[in-house]
């Protein structure tokens, strides 16, 4: 029968794999913002943050990542910056109209100020004629269901007002 030191040993080295799985980790963050996990110490200019990881085991309640102890390199201070809004698009025409009246008026096929010649394409169509003098564009629409239209637009290829329409005797 084995004795009590026996089990006492076989108890200790079931329990020391979940401590010997620790690890330090520094998380290195550079003046422009990137981030860098590594073994390894930070490079001079970087802000060091020293993170201990441990392995996740099944039905332990413990945090993986535990708070982070936040201390500087030399040649870096610590400042916290506002955010920037960096994504915003803006478009050949200074962003006259939104993208929503866009969509609204390519789907309603009506021509407003600021769309591009792209825009004027995908709600009317192509058109029937180009007519190209000095560094303006206008495309002329035909005679559809009566109406004719004459599109104009500036040297960024943006349109300058509204559509002229013309009402005409459809040709049949």
């Amino acid at each position: 029968m084995p004795s009590i030191a026996y089990y006492f040993l076989l108890t200790t080295l079931l329990c020391l794999p979940p401590l010997l799985h620790a690890k330090t980790v520094h998380r290195c963050e550079a003046a422009n913002g990137h981030v860098t996990f590594t073994t390894l110490s930070c490079t001079a200019g970087e802000s060091l943050s020293l993170q201990d990881v441990r392995t996740f085991t099944p039905g332990s309640t413990m945090a993986l990542m535990p708070d982070a102890n936040t201390g500087e390199t030399s040649g870096m201070k610590n400042i916290r910056r506002e955010p920037i809004i960096a994504g915003q698009a803006e478009d050949k025409c200074g962003n006259l109209i939104s993208a929503r009246e866009r969509r609204e008026a390519i789907i309603n096929q009506r021509v407003v100020a600021g769309m591009s010649q792209q825009d004027v394409e995908s709600a009317l169509g192509k058109p029937d004629k180009i007519n190209i003098r000095n560094s303006s564009t206008s495309y002329r629409y035909d005679a559809k269901r009566g109406r004719s239209a004459q599109v104009e637009f500036d040297e960024k290829g943006c349109t300058k007002g509204k559509a002229k329409s013309q009402t005409a005797k459809s040709p049949r």
